[in-house]
Order: structure tokens, then sequence, then C-alpha cells
């Protein structure tokens, strides 16, 4: 069995498609074809129903994806460990982030990864939904952290981390600041402040909405700088997630009856290599307890 071969395997069983997975391995069909046969007469049987317009994974395939996916990844993940330490390079780990997720949440792993490697290089985008979405689809970007990307694309592997709530933010002089707990009816004369750079303002607005609160006569802000320093001269109040750092002029408040919350997930791409950083990154990520971050 070679590494080609399985590497084949994996992308007609992702497009299902024997030509297109020829292209993604930048290969000729024939060439592919030969190969996954060569495969299946190793194994003892077809492991794809040759149909038209699309093959089918048959049993035998269906249940030799995950052996051969885990060993595909184990031999990528090796091979390039091995290379990153012989030549005394790591590489770079590139991540996309919407603008709604603090950095903050990936600094205690961050530094984990520091003391691991000898030289960690990093670059980080940022964008809304959509843009993180693209960053990963183009290959700008290994992983990639938000709340919700609206994209339907087969190959995005999604992992969620933590599912948090949304508060209400006042300044400390503000008449709610004294408050444990706030109604919905204390918000229906206050000047709320929109985080229209997060994936979920629309959805808190028509929840708001729905409760009868006017959130049309709002004000639409495009930072959390900005948020953070309108709230901060008592110029309005806002919704932001628990996870989101607000300084110490400001207080956080639970809505009574308001069910906003969100799940932050870390995406990848599905059958693409990733560097020994990224992998590391994604096991640490994926393995963190982040119940008292998330509250």
């Amino acid at each position: 069995m070679e590494m080609h071969q399985v590497r084949y395997f994996l992308a007609v069983s992702q497009l299902l498609n024997f030509t297109r997975a020829a292209e993604e391995c930048n290969v000729t069909q024939p060439s592919l074809t030969r190969a996954i046969k060569q495969l299946e007469a190793e194994l003892g049987g077809d492991l794809f129903r040759r149909e038209r317009p699309a093959a089918q994974l048959t049993e035998l395939g269906q249940r030799m994806h995950p052996l051969l996916k885990q060993c595909f990844d184990a031999a990528v993940g090796a091979r390039s460990l091995a290379s990153s330490f012989k030549s005394g390079e790591i590489g770079a780990l590139r991540i996309a982030l919407t603008h709604s997720v603090d950095i903050a949440l990936l600094i205690p792993h961050l530094r984990e990864i520091k003391r691991q490697f000898n030289r960690l290089e990093l670059r980080f985008l940022r964008g809304s939904s959509r843009e993180v979405g693209d960053f990963l689809k183009k290959g700008e970007a290994e992983l990639g952290i938000a709340a919700d990307i609206d994209e339907a694309w087969e190959r995005l592997d999604i992992w969620p981390l933590f599912t948090e709530t949304f508060e209400l933010v006042v300044n400390r002089e503000h008449r709610l600041a004294e408050r444990s707990t706030i109604e919905l009816d204390d918000l229906r004369s206050e000047q709320l402040l929109s985080r229209t750079f997060c994936e979920h303002s629309r959805r808190i607005s028509a929840s708001l909405r729905e409760h009868g609160i006017d959130v049309d006569r709002g004000q639409e802000i495009a930072s959390e700088h900005d948020l953070i320093e309108l709230v901060e001269a008592d110029i309005g109040v806002a919704m932001v997630p628990h996870t989101s750092p607000v300084p110490e002029t400001l207080k956080r408040t639970a809505v009574a009856g308001l069910d906003a919350r969100r799940t932050v997930s870390l995406y990848g791409v599905a059958g693409r290599q990733r560097t020994a950083v990224a992998n590391a990154v994604m096991r640490l990520l994926r393995g963190a307890d982040w119940r008292a971050i998330a509250g």
C-alpha cells in the first residue's frame, strides 16, 4: 500500500467523483483510477461503486475509510514534524478569526505551543464569518475560529469548542449597574449599541424585537474598541458575549428572559495537509476545558 493510493482514495471519498478527485490531486484520471484499482486488489474488494454521475463507497470502502484516513493523517503529521525538526524550521501557523472572537482565548494555548517548538511564526487573519470561510477555502488559513461560518462547503470540518451567553454591558454609573439581573422591560428606554461586526448581531436584534424592544433606533457600531468607548461614555448600552473583554469601568449584567447565546467553533479543511504547528494547536483547542472561560 502506497500513501499516494490512500490519498487518491480519500479524495474520491470526499468528492465522489473520479475526475474531480484527479484534478484535486493534480494527476491524470487514468493514473488515479489505476492506483485505486491497485489498492482494491491489495485489500481484496471494490472500494467504490462506479456509478454516473457520482461514485459511491461500497461497504468495504465505508469500513476502510476511517482506518485509511487515520493512517494518512498520521503519516503526514509524522513527515511534517520530522521535517520541521530536521531543518530547524517549524513554519508558520495561519489562523483566521472573526472580529467578534477575542484573541486572548488563544494565548494560553499559544504559550504551550511556544514551549514545544524552537521557533514559532504566527499569522492572524481577521474578517467576517464569510471572509474566514474564504480564507480557509483559498488556503490562506489552516484553521479558523468563529461563532458561525455561513458556508455550506462540504470540505469544511467543524469542531464546537464552547457555548456562551450574551450579557448587557453598561457604564458603572448607569442606573442598571447595581442590578445583578435586569428585565427586558428595563431596556425599552435605553439606547442600544449594535455590534454589527458580530455574526449574531442580527439574531440578537431579532430576539429583542420579538420582545417588543425597539432596536431600530439603536446605533450600529463596527468595532469592539468603538463599542467600549461609547459605553464608557454612557452614550448607550450593548449586548456582548461572555468572553468579550470588558474594562473595570463597565459592568456586566444578565438579562432575564432573553435566550441569547452563541457557540464558538474551530474550523478546518477536510483532507488538506496541515503543518505540525496547526495540528498541535488543533489538538490543544479541541482538548481544552472551556467551561471556566465560557462561564
